[in-house]
């Protein structure tokens, strides 16, 4: 174990240094991965633990999209792609990958597979946290555990593909065997992560959520809204004001900022955007706080997870989601990116 020290407060984090592979492998050699669902995380922790030697198989509802997906991605109907039910009744070791609403829904299948010993493997906590909402209580013989990749299971393959990794978080709820801990640092390497670093069921929702509403997604697409329509306010037109709000950002600013730091952006820009950043910086701060507070309160006391789940079980969720998410695509600002992108230049 690492421990990386952040101005006196030590933080213990796994390397596959210290880790590795090989060991990995050794700890899960005679476990049976089932992964269960195969949509956004379900193909790349899959696929990873495929690649690296891990025995896995996928259960996944037929006829679907995502057993389709499945078949693809060169899982065998009745060799290592089955319904759910038989997925988790072979499985030593069931990833329950299905979306929050989904989880609530086959949670009565799931359970009647937790044999002793088991172990019940999430990469988010809510079902866990807001158990009194969701009904998901394990059995207390079986292991509860959670690797958190931090990004997309589209980013988690792609990093592996590339020879890197997606850092992940790990988490112990329930420790029936004595070998949850490194039966999770195991999946965890096993499915790519650049590194592991520990937290609990309840931090892990808490900071997701928070991170989802806010600058992951929520308040990213708010900023740059506000700008975009600021800048075509004042007679911008809309490819400068896109350029201006997302592009240089996305395809400029932010790969160096993940390569180098913010602090190092800072430095390294001219003294016009230098002094303007550092002027401003602790405004916008300052401004957007309260609304983090709020945010984290209503994730904190379970609201944000109540209106998930009542969002998700009404009949014509469906409809409303892809209104509202139409109605993202046809915004002017959305509508001037997909113009900008395929005028980038092409890879030969």
């Amino acid at each position: 174990m690492a421990q990386l020290d952040f101005g006196g407060q030590l933080e213990t984090v796994v390397t596959r240094e210290e880790f590795p592979l090989e060991k990995a492998r050794e700890i899960l050699k005679d476990e049976t991965i089932a992964i269960i669902g195969y949509g956004v995380q379900g193909p790349g922790q899959a696929l990873n633990l495929k690649d690296n030697g891990f025995n896995v198989i996928v259960g996944q509802r037929s006829p679907s999209k995502s057993y389709d997906k499945a078949i693809s991605d060169g899982f065998v109907p009745g060799e290592t792609l089955f319904s759910i039910d038989e997925a988790a009744e072979k499985a030593t070791i069931i990833q329950y990958l299905l979306s929050d609403a989904a989880q609530i829904a086959v949670w009565p299948q799931i359970k009647s597979k937790l044999s002793p010993g088991k172990a019940l493997y999430f990469s988010h906590g809510f079902g866990i946290t807001y158990k009194d909402q969701t009904g998901i209580i394990p059995p207390e013989d079986v292991d509860v555990i959670l690797a958190a990749p931090k990004g997309s299971g589209t980013s988690l393959r792609r990093l592996f593909l590339a020879g890197k990794g997606l850092n992940s978080s790990f988490a112990v709820h329930q420790d029936a065997t004595g070998r949850a801990r490194d039966r999770v640092i195991a999946m965890g390497i096993g499915i790519g992560s650049g590194y592991l670093f520990e937290t609990t069921f309840k931090r892990e929702v808490y900071s997701d959520l928070t991170g989802e509403r806010g600058t992951l997604m929520g308040a990213i697409q708010g900023l740059f809204a506000a700008q975009y329509d600021l800048l075509r306010s004042r007679g911008h037109s809309p490819s400068e004001a896109f350029n201006e709000t997302v592009e240089e950002a996305t395809e400029s600013l932010y790969p160096l900022v993940a390569e180098n730091g913010m602090d190092w952006m800072y430095a390294n820009c001219s003294t016009t955007a230098q002094r303007g950043a550092l002027d401003w910086w602790k405004k916008f701060r300052d401004a957007v706080k309260p609304v983090f507070e709020e945010l984290y309160d209503s994730v904190e006391s379970g609201h944000e997870a109540k209106l998930s789940i009542d969002s998700n079980s009404q009949k014509d969720y469906r409809v409303k989601l892809e209104a509202e998410l139409q109605e993202l695509k046809d915004s002017e600002m959305w509508k001037a990116g997909a113009m900008v992108r395929k005028l980038r230049p092409k890879n030969d």
